[in-house]
């Protein structure tokens, strides 16, 4: 049988694996991974994390890299296309709307936190950011990106985000038009290397800063560092009593974890000297019974990796036969670590501890972190406009990588399904885009409408269709067949153990990790607890409606239903070529 490529191919290897590792590589890794490794026990919370990239991390990319690639043989690029010919069942076709969908709806909040990247890089250059505390620098933050008011984010001055929305949205269209080997590999071969040395050298610069306060010597980088890396924490608790029951209970302080000798020696003594107070040490063990950690870190794979996204099959399917999908996921997964771990574990969360202490960045978010503490970070760190800018153009140049990835799905779905060349798809996704990025640019208020959006699309949509594409691997095509698959052309091969992992554990996790959000963040049950707390997107849904949030959802099942429909009338027959030869 004579192998059949598309028209659209990479240039090179390295493009294809800088590309993949540029839809991992995003904010995500500087600003998400260190908060959620310090919230959740550090030591205890990269076991967790291991784990899962073993689990679902790796086994699904692998997967994704399979079957993308063998559907790109049939000429066929996109979610729904390359599952149905893949199955040989044109159902598969509607399951895969979920691989586009997703992409899509990320891309139109995505594209807005892009803007605000470039903006503070922008404003950091100018040497206007000056901020004396963290409530400067998030008054700040709240004024650029509009979050008093819905309709303030749409202004054009320096210090307002809507310009910069411009520009970054006219600069991802223009490299997408570009195409595949001359727009996103192109972009990617640049940015990557010029995102990891500035990354490199702001890590060098934020490791040898010590103890910046002398007032506050416990406050340094290696302090910092155990705060967020510590596999046991020692933390201060307070007890109380309930003046109608007589009942005690004890609870930790709100700055009562400490690091380090002097802070615990420290600690001891308020506590020898108060017997409402009781110092006490957490194992990792303990901390790896919380169910919640798992949740955690499995949620952390899914961002980090770009699985379950739509994006790596889509990408690999622009491979050929020959090339190795098995050698360039794991570089590809290995690169995004290196960032994450390597880089983003080691800077940004010390940096904010050693200039404000654990009261400082403890529970804080990605945003809080990100451009509240960080700004304020950098305004008082020896040259911060210069780390400043260099950490926000960096976070741009991630953001870029990122956006370009989550707009080829949707290109490749719109060539397919209506028979339109790429001229035509991108104008077509620019319109639909530009529509939602100026729906969550509207509804700023309190960044209701891209948090409700990223709530429902990752939490949901992603792990369901993660599931779908590890099931279709492991048993519709089959666990050998799978493997063969994907070891067409490899340099190394998978090992035999990820056999059982991929058809069995993998769904298993994931099955578990969708039925524990379900129950904790949908039913409102908590593990441990028979008291229901409903988060705070049910609650905007439907305890306390708010029109945002639903119009948020609307956006959602509209856009999946557009997609569905266009499924449903498409051919998918492939844009197909005589065989090529890298």
């Amino acid at each position: 049988m004579t192998s059949k490529v598309p028209k659209e191919s990479w240039n090179s290897r390295i493009g294809i694996i800088l590309a993949v590792a540029g839809s991992a590589v995003g904010i995500g890794n500087f600003l998400r991974f260190p908060g959620q490794a310090a919230l959740y026990g550090g030591g205890a919370f990269m076991i967790a994390y291991f784990v899962a990239l073993l689990i679902i991390g790796l086994p699904i990319c692998w997967a994704e890299w399979a079957i993308g690639r063998r559907g790109g043989q049939a000429g066929l690029n996109s979610s729904p296309g390359i599952l149905g010919f893949i199955t040989g069942q044109r159902r598969y076709r509607y399951l895969g709307v979920i691989g586009v969908t997703i992409p899509i709806m990320i891309y139109m909040y995505y594209v807005y936190i892009e803007a605000w990247c470039l903006g503070y890089a922008v404003n950091f250059a100018r040497g206007t950011m000056d901020f004396h505390t963290v409530k400067d620098a998030s008054d700040f933050w709240g004024g650029f990106i509009g979050i008093g008011e819905d309709g303030s984010a749409l202004g054009f001055g320096l210090t307002e985000v809507g310009g910069f929305l411009f520009v970054v949205f006219l600069l991802n269209f223009y490299l997408i038009y570009r195409g595949l080997s001359k727009g996103i590999e192109f972009f990617c071969k640049y940015a990557m290397p010029a995102l990891i040395i500035l990354a490199i050298v702001i890590l060098v610069r934020v490791l040898t800063l010590g103890a910046p306060n002398p007032d506050h010597p416990e406050r340094s980088i290696s302090n910092g560092l155990g705060f967020m890396w510590n596999p046991s924490k020692t933390i201060l608790y307070e007890r109380s009593v309930d003046e109608g029951t007589g009942a005690e209970s004890w609870a930790p302080l709100a700055d009562g974890e400490v690091v380090g000798p002097r802070m615990i020696a420290e600690a001891e003594a308020r506590a020898a000297a108060d017997p409402d107070l009781e110092l006490r040490s957490i194992g990792m063990l303990t901390q790896l019974l919380n169910p919640q950690l798992w949740l955690a870190a499995a949620g952390q794979i899914f961002f980090t990796l770009s699985v379950g996204f739509g994006v790596i099959i889509t990408y690999s399917s622009y491979l050929s036969k020959k090339d190795d999908v098995v050698l360039s996921g794991l570089a590809a997964t290995s690169t995004n670590e290196f960032c994450e771990v390597g880089i983003g574990g080691l800077t940004t969360l010390p940096a904010g501890y050693a200039f404000l202490g654990i009261s400082g960045v403890a529970g804080m978010g990605t945003f809080g972190l990100g451009f509240n503490v960080l700004p304020m970070v950098f305004s008082e760190m020896p040259g911060g406009h210069f780390f400043g800018f260099a950490f926000f153009f960096l976070l741009f140049l991630a953001a870029v990588t990122s956006s370009l990835s989550m707009l080829q799905p949707g290109i490749a779905f719109l060539e397919e399904a209506m028979n339109i060349n790429r001229k035509q798809s991108v104008a077509i996704l620019g319109v639909i885009t530009a529509f939602g990025a100026a729906f969550v640019v509207y509804f700023s208020e309190g960044v209701k409408a891209l948090d409700t959006i990223d709530f429902w699309v990752t939490n949901l949509l992603m792990v369901l269709l993660a599931l779908i594409q590890i099931i279709i691997f492991g048993w519709v095509i089959g666990i050998d067949k799978g493997f063969d698959m994907a070891h067409q052309g490899a340099s190394i091969k998978i090992p035999k153990l990820f056999k059982f992992v991929m058809k069995y554990l993998s769904p298993i996790f994931l099955i578990v990790v969708f039925v524990s959000w379900f129950y904790t963040s949908v039913l409102g049950f908590q593990f441990g607890s028979d008291e229901k707390q409903y988060s705070s997107y049910i609650v905007d849904l439907f305890i306390e409606p708010n029109r945002s949030a639903w119009l948020s959802v609307a956006m959602i099942v509209l856009t999946g239903a557009f997609l569905t429909l266009l499924t449903a009338g498409g051919t998918f027959k492939g844009k197909i070529e005589k065989e090529q030869v890298k």
